[in-house]
């Protein structure tokens, strides 16, 4: 393959299984699979641009189920299925900036119920028979921005760094705004997040391999929570037959690992997010994400 021809495909997949085996609420699985290219529409004040292609499904269940109760349920079940075309700017003053447009369908069009009660027959798990009660079908326009920029820039460490970083999403299933600090520490000398796999940034204009990775890295973030179709429903219509209220200010937190050899690039995640939901069985939960990708070069 010839110069700037390079293209990353990954694989992330999202489990509360990934952190404990009795752990099965709320935010229950993601599914996502991407492709990255170079972007050949390069401004000068850009080190690189980088173009994402991404199909992912989220899978939404309640922690427990009474039956015996009128409100049986701590969440709705609903499920996300979206397709997003994403840029990432990596700047020469080290600023990063993202942004993305998704479409997609929350409710039975997702398929999410479908899928999970498959998986859960096909590994002998039990298989909920409540996702009749499912947010309704509402179609999904998604807008996303994330700003980062270096902080402490006095600081010369080769082995720790720090990004403030803000998020903000707008759209007909989920609008908030986040702020925060990234950390990366590092078991070998930090490349620069314009060369990290941190935010996909992997790919380069030559074939000439990038440095090795391999860093920990610490992410605490405020969330103020506007809306969420899959537990409040549609903006449309008061047709889902389990809603709740949510919670708009939140505490979330990310920590994990992430290693790059080659052509290679692994991470592991440990999520946690703060309680979404006004209803008094309700709580924080967290689970694991783990991310798998390939260069060709």
């Amino acid at each position: 393959m010839g110069q700037d021809s390079s293209v990353e495909i990954g694989l992330v997949t999202d489990n509360d299984l990934y952190t404990s085996s009795k752990n099965d609420q709320y935010y229950t699985n993601g599914l996502e699979v991407f492709y990255r290219y170079l972007s050949k529409k390069v401004k000068p004040q850009f080190l690189k641009k980088i173009n994402e292609i991404r199909i992912g499904q989220y899978m939404y269940s309640p922690r427990f189920i009474y039956k015996d109760e009128e409100q049986m349920f701590d969440r709705p079940f609903a499920g996300y299925l979206f397709g997003e075309f994403a840029t990432t700017n990596f700047y020469v003053n080290r600023v990063v900036f993202k942004k993305h447009i998704q479409a997609g369908y929350v409710g039975p069009n997702s398929f999410a119920d479908k899928i999970q009660s498959g998986t859960h027959k096909l590994f002998n798990y039990t298989a909920f028979e409540e996702w009749e009660y499912q947010i309704k079908n509402t179609l999904g326009i998604q807008t996303y921005f994330m700003f980062s920029k270096p902080l402490f820039n006095s600081m010369k460490s080769k082995r720790i760094d720090f990004q403030w970083q803000s998020e903000a999403k707008l759209g007909t299933i989920f609008t908030s705004l986040s702020t925060g600090v990234v950390s990366r520490i590092g078991i070998r000398k930090l490349v620069p997040f314009s060369d990290s796999n941190f935010y996909g940034a992997s790919l380069n204009k030559t074939n000439n391999s990038l440095e090795n990775e391999l860093y920990f890295y610490v992410s605490p973030s405020v969330n103020y929570q506007f809306y969420d179709a899959t537990i409040q429903g549609s903006l449309f219509n008061d047709n889902s037959p389990v809603t709740f209220d949510i919670i708009p200010f939140r505490f979330n937190a990310e920590t994990g690992i992430r290693y790059r050899r080659k052509n290679l690039n692994l991470s592991y995640a440990f999520v946690y997010r703060g309680k979404e939901i006004k209803f008094y069985r309700n709580i924080g939960y967290f689970y694991g994400s783990i991310s798998v990708s390939y260069i060709f070069r």
